[in-house]
């Protein structure tokens, strides 16, 4: 009882410091794209129904959350693959086929140019800023770290797909870059389950807060006022 006392008292320490005056957070929107997140290209993966559903509703949510962000004025900024023929990710191959020289296969996620790259059930507004990323974080290679930092953002939700990849890259280095971040049960997912049940689990260790996405909403609010 008492271990979960201080826990208790720990998540409100940490919450009060996202509310405290003056806090400005932003929503960081992670690979909702086609090749991610339409079932219609997923099915050499061979999601589950169940995944399938929790793919779809964390979808939803994450469209909510945009839409909560823009009414609230929190930045909302758009982090995309974008994988060019040109720039093989050389060590991704050898990672999944064993050829490190193999050229982009046709299968390959995301492409510059193609449908597949587009954003799903969403999309940036005119004006949000959209970071291309060609690995997992979007912090690397990318200016993602110096936009934020010139919005003055000081402290992020982290939202997308999947949850043990792009976003747990992506919300990993933004707390080792000094931002605390916030990670909604309910706005991430992954093609499997218990894949999706061991990433909120290494997330919530290491890396975030984990909430859910009408929490984050009532922090925004409670951070404007």
């Amino acid at each position: 009882m008492s271990d979960l006392r201080d826990r208790q008292d720990l998540r409100e320490r940490q919450l009060a410091h996202l509310t405290r005056p003056g806090s400005r957070p932003a929503l960081v929107v992670v690979d909702v794209q086609r090749d991610f997140a339409d079932p219609d290209r997923l099915t050499e993966y061979g999601l589950t129904p169940a995944a399938l559903s929790a793919l779809d509703q964390a979808v939803t949510r994450i469209r909510d959350l945009v839409d909560a962000a823009r009414a609230a004025e929190v930045p909302v900024v758009w982090v995309e693959l974008g994988s060019d023929p040109a720039r093989p990710w050389r060590s991704s191959n050898w990672l999944r086929g064993g050829d490190y020289d193999a050229p982009m296969g046709p299968d390959e996620p995301c492409v510059l140019g193609t449908s597949g790259a587009e954003w799903y059930r969403m999309r940036p507004a005119e004006g949000e800023p959209r970071v291309v990323k060609r690995a997992y974080s979007g912090f690397l290679g990318t200016d993602l770290r110096e936009r934020l930092r010139a919005a003055g953002c000081d402290w992020l939700t982290v939202v997308g797909l999947t949850s043990e990849c792009c976003v747990y890259a992506t919300a990993q280095d933004a707390v080792q870059l000094d931002w605390p971040v916030v990670v909604p049960r309910d706005a991430t997912a992954a093609y499997d389950l218990d894949v999706h049940a061991a990433a909120l689990v290494q997330l919530g260790l290491n890396v975030a807060v984990l909430g859910d996405t009408d929490e984050v909403v009532d922090l925004w609010k409670k951070a404007a006022q």
